[in-house]
């Protein structure tokens, strides 16, 4: 069975008395606020505070095959919330208790050695912590043979060596974990909280945080509790117990951590002071260095049958980009609408869009473009790359003084030189993959490159003006294509926003612990090491 399915401490947030007091409060029920709070219950009473809703409540979030659905669902319960950044390119953060874990490809993949020695973590520590999130939500997957043949044509691409099975990050081709279980069931970061001690941990749902409270009567600021409201618009308080090492502490991801510390009146003076936030502490560095490692995928029609499948081979080349797969049709689509899962214009995949088209409109009409193509064009799979890193950053501001809003975030993709100089090292893996002996079985001999390059150019998905197609160059595909892999952080790094031990520089009882703080993603996808950060 999948945990309880409802934990006994976990409750509406318009249940919660008016003012409360813990030891610990954590913002953010997601990938490491719910480690998190189940590791601190176990000395201590914790309130843990998620916006969203439950995970076990929505079908939906359970089941691989409907992967697309939650991530198309732009209704305000949605436990995906969509954003567009300042480039153009439609992306989602998480609303519910799990966070990503819960609408994500599952793809579970340690960091490499050389990450966690620059973090400054303690590897054996690092370890033990993996460990310990793995004896719930990782598996094994099984892969079919459209992903055998992705595997298998790596392998003859030159990237080598063959690592088998493993959740190590190593140079080479490997089958990495899943969340998803053999019978496709999705196990998210909210089933960590079967770790906790029931009587140390409240979790209250659909708590929207409006902002920190300090003590700034003294030298410095001292964080003191948190307001938030509840689904019913009542007004709430918690308090931390008197206590010296009690704390505050920030889960809420590369958007939401930056945009409470700025709400809080924590970032900088000028933007703060535009929109009317008192001040507690002038920090400039709050909300940049925002990154989203740039994805592209080249879409590969197939004359025979593939199987159904999200993440499970990944090819770590050495060329500064990791090489992935998905493959099947009509994904989450039960046949009510043709989609092609991943990347769709419902999840606003392949979807980089000017800003005067960012519409609803614009984007139904991308998505009944698609249902008119024959089924055939359904059948195949996504070979993807990813750029490591990346070295190309932005920032994040507020938009208004509401929580409930997204912030706007430039990400900035390709701005730096040597990320588009990885994306067309790595369509060149993915070229020689698709014309591998390996994957001859699921490609058509007659399609070129440039062909199968014009045709994911030319997918109705993208409403972006396009450059002329006679001339496609590499530089431009990975341009004209970019396209979110949700792998987006920053905004409260170490060395800027936090020091080493997560605390906020310059106030007291508060520190940020989740992807806001990292200065590259980790691994080839960052999921198990948000979880493992948590613990």
């Amino acid at each position: 069975v999948r945990g309880s399915m409802s934990y006994t401490f976990m409750k509406d947030a318009a249940l919660a008395p008016n003012v409360s007091y813990y030891d610990y409060i954590i913002v953010g029920g997601g990938t490491a606020g719910c480690p998190l709070a189940a590791t601190l219950s176990e000395r201590s009473r914790v309130l843990l505070l998620e916006r969203g809703g439950s995970p076990y409540d929505d079908e939906r979030v359970g089941d691989m095959t409907r992967f697309v659905d939650t991530l198309s669902d732009t209704s305000p319960g949605s436990p995906a919330q969509r954003f567009v950044s300042e480039d153009g390119v439609i992306n989602s953060r998480a609303r519910v208790l799990g966070g990503g874990s819960c609408i994500n490809a599952g793809f579970y993949t340690r960091a490499g050695d050389g990450y966690v020695r620059d973090a400054g973590w303690d590897a054996e520590a690092a370890r033990a912590a993996y460990r310990w999130v793995e004896g719930v939500v990782a598996f094994r997957p099984e892969p079919g043979p459209w992903q055998s043949a992705l595997q298998m044509g790596l392998l003859e691409s030159g990237v080598a060596p063959d690592n088998g099975f493993t959740f190590d990050h190593i140079d080479g081709t490997k089958v990495g974990g899943s969340i998803f279980d053999a019978d496709g069931r999705r196990h998210t970061a909210a089933d960590l909280l079967r770790y906790a001690r029931a009587d140390g941990i409240d979790v209250l749902l659909r708590a929207r945080v409006a902002k920190i409270l300090f003590d700034v009567t003294g030298r410095r600021p001292v964080a003191r509790g948190v307001v938030f409201h509840d689904s019913e618009g009542r007004t709430h308080e918690a308090y931390l117990n008197k206590g010296r090492g009690n704390e505050i502490i920030v889960s809420a991801g590369a958007l939401g951590s930056p945009q409470l510390l700025m709400l809080s009146g924590v970032g900088p003076a000028n933007h703060l002071s535009s929109l009317g936030i008192p001040l507690v502490h002038d920090q400039p560095e709050v909300g940049q260095g925002m990154s989203d490692n740039p994805m592209n995928a080249i879409y590969v029609p197939s004359p025979s049958p593939v199987e159904i499948s999200l993440i499970q081979v990944v090819g770590i080349t050495q060329v500064g980009s990791y090489i992935e797969g998905a493959s099947g049709y009509n994904w989450g689509g039960r046949h009510r609408h043709r989609s092609f899962g991943m990347f769709s214009p419902q999840t606003g995949q392949l979807a980089t869009v000017p800003p005067k088209q960012r519409t609803p409109e614009a984007i139904a009409l991308a998505a009944e473009s698609m249902r008119q193509l024959d089924d055939s064009v359904f059948r195949g799979g996504f070979i993807l790359e990813k750029v490591l890193g990346p070295l190309s950053t932005g920032h994040l501001e507020l938009r208004n003084r509401d929580p409930d809003h997204n912030p706007s975030v430039t990400f900035n993709y390709f701005s730096h030189p040597e990320d588009l100089r990885r994306c067309v090292a790595g369509l060149s893996v993915i070229e020689r993959v698709i014309h591998s002996k390996a994957f001859e079985n699921f490609t058509y001999p007659h399609f070129s490159m440039e062909e199968l390059l014009n045709m994911s150019t030319g997918f109705p998905v993208n409403l972006m003006p396009r450059h002329d197609n006679d001339s496609m160059s590499l530089e431009l595909f990975c341009r004209d294509t970019v396209m979110t892999i949700w792998h987006y952080h920053g905004g409260c790094q170490v060395g800027r926003v936090v020091d080493t031990e997560y605390r906020v520089l310059g106030v007291d009882a508060l520190r940020v612990i989740d992807g806001s703080t990292f200065n590259a993603s980790p691994g080839t996808n960052p999921q198990a090491t948000v979880m493992m950060l948590g613990r």
